[in-house]
């Protein structure tokens, strides 16, 4: 008879937090102070976010394992997404630690997106510790902060031990924490003797049979695939004979060719590894996230990861564009790799779904939200695909029950200046948006909202302006309701281009006092190609190639004399923001192009009459 044991030499715990609070600055001071470099200066910052794009962002989209040793004990650490659009990602890996960090900032206190990872850790009886952060910045109100994250606990739900959490002051810049506020030591030391005190060590069952669930996928081009998990039970052995077992319950037999153990910021091979551990292993030809990998004497899986469902898809298809073929990777741009590629994403991204449409150029991308999309769009681009995409829209569903058609619903949480909250009051009014909660403190209005997902696509962009770049917004999933009634579109229409050519500032001249122009002079442009916003609600097509007419007294150097207002820089984020419904995104990894879905202006006023009749009857 098996007999279950603690394994005093490792904890496993996740950093959490909302995002921008310092979870990955607090892992460089650790992974520092534990020795990891030999000159911890060289070292750099925000050491995990090792992804071009979460550097560029300032935000953790992939969650990262590290491991560090702090007298004699290995704390296998993972760092984990603060944004509610990569939950799935949070979701997966709080199945292998038995702790978590909490960072709370100490000015702003408990987030929003703090709220949706702390209710999953709490659900799963991690113990939580908390680290209030940044007690060295300017307001600082770490007790309040404190306060506030305690009401947290108890508003989600805490037991009564969760509730009382231990709690560790730092400044994770500098690396140093401390018991109070105002008496931090110089180093992280009582940070790790925290986890080492509070963190439950694994409990383990080292004579069952092996057993680990695959939680998170990574690729080496020599060893191919490589599952990550925690083992539950048993030793795994390199050149061990192992059962894979896929949620759906198919199973199939491999060999672990590779195993790994993670300690500092590098994988180490090994010859095996006992339960409790977090590993990493190769050599099965596929695994996919939620597999349960098994001794062949008892496979039996694991429960699997429940994930929520995407609320927000788009359609990615094959770019149609006159420019098509030319900024891509040769053959990057095909149905079959664009399907390839994005059907390989749904084996790692574990929030995303992919389906076939009956068209075989276009398929449906499904995920948590807009910046789950976005992300996802950037990463295809700078691996050199070419593919366009459309307007993105939410995902409904009906009540079981009674029929009734349920839209997603986002609770919204905004800080603004008190003299901008009625504009913003009266911007959510306008798109269906229920205020929950409203609050003043110190010159800041707090608000809280119910606002249905479809009236926060492209809202951040006229949020944004409307505040000047002063306010702040934060969403995250709240569930399904019925239907909140009509919210207005787009407030104004495209400039689109009349003809194929190359843009000159004699055309721009005429064109800008139509609306905000997206492209300079010497752009190429095709018919078809949105190429600024328009200051009336319809669409107006207008010829920016056209040039000035050259005379032997009018010579070509009279365009120098023409000032042209620079051009409104649009980022991918915007240009989504940006699309109509019968708009699409051109995506290369040179340029971003809007364009109407109908090309032909013909076409398009022939069709846009044949509306108004029907309308008119």
């Amino acid at each position: 008879m098996s007999v279950t044991q603690v394994r005093s030499d490792i904890r496993n715990i996740a950093i959490i937090a909302h995002v921008d609070h310092g979870k990955t600055t607090l892992v460089d001071g650790m992974l520092k102070q534990a020795h990891v470099f030999r000159n911890a200066e060289a070292a750099g910052e925000r050491i995990l976010d090792s992804n071009a794009i979460e550097r560029e962002r300032g935000i953790t989209i992939l969650a990262k394992n590290t491991a560090v040793t702090w007298g004699g004990v290995k704390i296998n650490i993972v760092d984990t997404p603060g944004h509610a659009d990569f939950g799935g990602e949070v979701e997966r890996v709080l199945n292998m630690v038995d702790g978590a960090l909490l960072l709370i900032d100490a000015v702003e206190g408990p987030m929003p997106q703090t709220r949706f990872v702390l209710r999953k850790a709490l659900a799963m009886g991690l113990r939580v510790i908390v680290v209030v952060n940044k007690v060295d910045r300017a307001n600082a109100r770490p007790a309040e902060a404190l306060n506030e994250t305690f009401d947290l606990f108890i508003e989600l739900g805490a037991s009564d031990e969760q509730a009382e959490f231990p709690v560790v002051y730092a400044i994770g810049l500098t690396g140093r924490a401390g018991y109070a506020p105002d008496a931090l030591q110089n180093d992280l030391t009582p940070l790790f003797e925290t986890i080492l005190k509070e963190v439950p060590a694994p409990q383990i069952d080292p004579d069952a049979p092996a057993k680990l669930l695959v939680t998170t996928l990574e690729y080496d081009d020599y060893k191919g695939q490589i599952g990550v998990g925690r083992l539950r039970s048993g030793t795994m052995r390199k050149g061990m004979t192992v059962t894979r077992i896929t949620p759906r319950g198919e199973q199939s037999t491999g060999k672990i060719q590779y195993l790994f153990t993670y300690h500092n910021l590098s994988r180490q091979e090994v010859e095996e590894v006992t339960a409790g551990d977090i590993l990493a292993f190769a050599g099965l030809e596929t695994v996919g996230i939620s597999d349960t990998i098994a001794d062949p004497a008892d496979p039996t899986p694991l429960p699997p990861i429940s994930v929520e469902e995407p609320t927000v898809r788009m359609t990615f298809g094959v770019n149609t564009s006159p420019f098509s073929g030319r900024e891509g990777k040769t053959g990057w741009g095909t149905s079959r790799r664009i399907r390839q590629r994005l059907y390989d994403e749904t084996r790692s991204n574990v929030a995303l779904r992919v389906a076939d449409t009956d068209q075989p150029d276009q398929f449906v991308v499904s995920g948590r939200g807009e910046l789950h999309l976005g992300i996802l769009i950037e990463t295809m681009r700078r691996e050199g695909y070419e593919f366009q995409v459309s307007k993105p829209e939410v995902i409904y569903r009906q009540d079981p029950d009674t029929g009734e058609l349920l839209e997603p619903v986002e609770e919204v949480h905004i800080e603004v200046a008190d003299a901008l909250t009625g504009t913003v009051v009266e911007l959510l009014g306008a798109r269906r948006g229920q205020m929950i909660d409203m609050r003043s403190e110190s010159g800041t209005t707090y608000l809280k909202y119910l606002v249905p997902t479809r009236g926060l696509l492209g809202f951040r962009q006229q949020f944004m302006t409307a505040t000047s770049g002063m306010g702040q917004i934060h969403s995250l999933f709240h569930g399904y309701a019925p239907m909140m009634g009509p919210i207005p579109g787009r407030q104004f229409g495209s400039l689109v281009a009349w003809e194929t050519g190359v843009a000159t500032s004699y055309g721009l001249d005429n064109a800008q006092l139509r609306g905000t122009l997206f492209i300079g002079p010497q752009t190429e442009v095709y018919e078809g190609m949105v190429v600024g916003e328009h200051i009336r609600p319809e669409d107006l097509a207008v010829n920016v190639a056209k040039a000035k007419h050259v005379t032997n007294v009018r010579r070509s150097f009279a365009e120098e004399g023409i000032r042209l207002t620079p051009p409104r820089v649009m980022s991918l984020d915007d240009c989504i923001e940006f699309l109509a419904e019968d708009e699409l995104l051109e995506v290369t990894p040179l340029s971003l192009r809007i364009r109407k879905r109908v090309l032909s202006n013909e076409d398009r006023q022939k069709e846009q009459k044949r509306r108004e009749k029907l309308m008119a009857s």
